[in-house]
This record gives C-alpha cells, sequence and structure tokens, in this order.
C-alpha cells in the first residue's frame, strides 16, 4: 500500500539549516514541504513557490503533520505552541534552550512524537555510543570535550559538546571539561580526549557539509512520523533499524 508523502512544515527556514532542508527535502518522495516560517516571511531561492510566512503569523500555516524546527530559543515557543495546537509531531534541532522550554517539549511528547537533537549527525550518533564505551573503560582518565564550529555560532559550548559531554558522564559518573573555538566558517568538529598516565585516547567527528546534518534531519521526520507520543532519541532511531 502506497501512504501519502508526509507533509512538512519547516520553521527557522532562512537559517543554513533550515535552507538545507529546503534545498535536499525534494530529493526524498516520501516527505512533500507545504510551508515554511522565517522572521520576515520573505520568499527563499532554495523554494521557489513555496508558502513562506512571518514566524508572528504561525497560525496561517496550511495543513501539516510535522514540523522541523531550527531557529533560536526566542523563536522556539512559536513552533512548539502551534504544534500544540494543531496536534502534530515537532523535530527539533534549536540550541541553547531553557529549562522552561525543555519541559514544555516534555509535555508535548505525551501527547505527539517529537526528538531534540543537538546533532542529527549519523557519525555523531555512532560517536556518542563509543564515547561512553570508552569513558567506562578508564574511569579514573581525565576527560575533555574540545568544540570547533564557525565564527556566527552563539551558543558554547555547542549542544554536540553538551550531549558527548553527557556520553562521558553516563560512562564514568564524571562530567568532562569542555573547550569551545569559534573561527572562519568551520561545519562541526567535535573531539572527546581521554587522557591517562603516559597515553591518550582521542575520538573525533569532523563536519565538511552541513547537508549531513539536514539530510539526518529529515531522515528524522520520516521515522518520527510513524511513531506514538514520546520524547524519542535521534540515535535510538537510527541503531534500531538498518537505514535504507
Amino acid at each position: 500500500m502506497n501512504l501519502s508523502p508526509l507533509r512538512i512544515f519547516v520553521h527557522g527556514a532562512s537559517g543554513r539549516m533550515g535552507r538545507a532542508l529546503l534545498r535536499l527535502a525534494p530529493e526524498r518522495s516520501d516527505l512533500v514541504l507545504v510551508a515554511a516560517a522565517t522572521r520576515a516571511g520573505a520568499p527563499l531561492p532554495e523554494a521557489p513557490g513555496l508558502p513562506v510566512l512571518a514566524t508572528s503569523a504561525l497560525d496561517a500555516a496550511p495543513v501539516f503533520d510535522l514540523a522541523i524546527d531550527f531557529s533560536l530559543p526566542e523563536a522556539f515557543d512559536g513552533i512548539l505552541g502551534l504544534c500544540r495546537r494543531r496536534g502534530v509531531g515537532l523535530v527539533s534541532g534549536t540550541t541553547g534552550l531553557s529549562e522552561a522550554q525543555f519541559e514544555a517539549f516534555n509535555a508535548l511528547s505525551e501527547r505527539q512524537a517529537v526528538l531534540w537533537s543537538a546533532n542529527f549527525s549519523i557519525g555523531v550518533a555512532v560517536l556518542r555510543a563509543l564515547v561512553q564505551r570508552a569513558a567506562a573503560a578508564v574511569p579514573g582518565w581525565d576527560a575533555d570535550v574540545v568544540e570547533s564550529h564557525h565564527v556566527h555560532k552563539k551558543d558554547a559550548p555547542s549542544g554536540t559538546a553538551l550531549l558527548l559531554g553527557a556520553a562521558v558522564e553516563a560512562g564514568r559518573g564524571r562530567a568532562p571539561h569542555y573547550a569551545s573555538l569559534r573561527a572562519g566558517d568551520i561545519v562541526g568538529e567535535h573531539l572527546v580526549q581521554l587522557t591517562g598516565p603516559g597515553e591518550r585516547l582521542e575520538l573525533a567527528h569532523r563536519a565538511t557539509s552541513r547537508d549531513i546534518f539536514a539530510r539526518g534531519a529529515l531522515e528524522a521526520a520520516a521515522r518520527v512520523a510513524r511513531l506514538g507520543p514520546g520524547r524519542h532519541d535521534f540515535g535510538a532511531l537510527l541503531l534500531a533499524e538498518p537505514r535504507a
């Protein structure tokens, strides 16, 4: 039986990730973009003809099945509220959210399928699992997470660094030290360093294209749409079944 494509609403479409989503979504036959939202609501060259709403007018959005959000903390409440009112799921990669915003996100998960991740790279999902195992094997070693990003990234440490740091803590029971670098146009580099007497173990991931994150978010959206209410984990989704 052929299922209808999942109708996607992209929130934060004028950012780097949003533009990549608009450009790459047409590669998938199981997804269809129905609208996008930016602060100004101006048309976007990556998706000619796609309706683009201002973030102040989200209630004018057409019918959609799931929203993908890559915006800013100050815009997150708007899309969360729209998904709550529409009764649809939400996949978000917005970093820097407050504790109250995560509480509201968790509340939505009681009614809808939602997923938040600081990083939608398949490689980072694998790295996270490796880091936890390595940290558990050498609990007495020093642990550091070093992350590098482009000069325009605002939050530090990055959400991915905190995600990897949580894996370190889960493995050895103590949080690592963090270091952040903002330089040039670095897409994203993360190094977890475990250092013991006379030796050092390094686990690293380097992204050279932002497209990997957009493709991961689109894959997450397609999988989350098949699930029931709950706050789902990107890594767990990837490891649950083989990728096509």
